[in-house]
């Protein structure tokens, strides 16, 4: 499948984090230690500067108020990229650990280091690990707030860490911000992960590709697809000690990830979440204008 013009538009997604952040882990690596190990994220999100760059995309880059402070220079390439700068938060904190004010100060504080760095405003925003859920949506609020426009933080789909399958599947508004959830599919009555990640590590291409060609011809809408730049770097330093799920969840087919990616960039259309959000608002009014008239020769 070779994209082209009138294809939808999705939405791709990287969450800047490193190795040692990821909530797998967090029983098994102390935050305090995070400085003294060693940090692989600049070269793997170089790589994935590179392939994107390859196909002529761009990215919206959710990124760790922590590895911005740390690593200054590469929000400054993604930026010179073209791509899309936004919020991860600053210590990649669940939201249901930190509590309103908290989570106020945090989101705040990401903000404000990735503006300055990036030089141009953070518009989006994703919870560590889709935290916003049933008991956090208060969250929603804090971020409307804070200035940010629109949140990627509801998974739609039932997970043990994390999910409210109860959620609309498409961009929706809340609190007076816009929601944009990770992509799922509708197969009886139950909703499946189609983003990436782990399940996209797992899962043969065949699969992940025709989850998400569904979505664009059968939902008729954009895609929001989502990885990690430790994702692609099978040579990270191994936590044996961590459990069997854990060690299975993180480092499964990672030695395969970026060709995966490769090939996903070439057969579907991909543009930052901010496009695809402004592409909607385009057909949407295109739309009302047009039945209005309609209405009133």
């Amino acid at each position: 499948m070779t994209p082209h013009a009138s294809q939808i538009v999705n939405a791709f997604s990287i969450d800047v984090e490193d190795w040692f952040q990821v909530a797998a882990f967090a029983p098994y690596i102390d935050r305090k230690d995070w400085d003294s190990l060693e940090c692989r994220v600049e070269r793997n999100v170089d790589l994935l500067l590179q392939t994107l760059d390859k196909h002529g995309v761009k990215a919206t880059f959710f990124t760790l108020g922590w590895i911005a402070e740390r690593y200054p220079a590469l929000v400054k390439r993604i930026v010179a990229g073209g791509h899309e700068l936004a919020s991860h938060g600053y210590g990649h904190h669940m939201i249901h650990e930190l509590g309103e004010q908290l989570f106020r100060e945090d989101v705040v504080r990401a903000k404000g280091l990735l503006e300055d760095l990036g030089g141009q405003p953070v518009i989006g925003y994703r919870a560590p690990s889709f935290s916003v859920g049933r008991d956090t949506l208060w969250a929603l609020d804090v971020l409307a707030q804070t200035g940010h426009q629109y949140s990627s933080s509801i998974y739609p789909i039932k997970h043990d860490l994390y999910g409210m399958p109860e959620a609309p599947r498409f961009a929706h508004q809340r609190s007076g911000l816009l929601e944009i959830p990770a992509t799922s599919i509708r197969l009886r009555e139950r909703n499946f992960p189609a983003s990436g990640g782990g399940y996209f590590r797992l899962l043969p291409y065949s699969v992940s590709r025709w989850s998400l060609k569904r979505v664009n011809q059968v939902d008729g809408e954009a895609a929001v697809f989502y990885c990690h730049p430790w994702e692609i770097d099978p040579g990270q330093p191994k936590r044996h000690h961590a459990s069997a799920k854990s060690r299975f969840r993180h480092y499964v087919n990672q030695g395969r990830m970026l060709g995966k990616i490769d090939r996903l960039l070439g057969d579907f259309a991909w543009g930052t979440v901010a496009e695809v959000i402004r592409r909607k608002t385009e057909t949407t009014t295109n739309t009302n204008s047009k039945a209005t008239t309609q209405q009133h020769p």
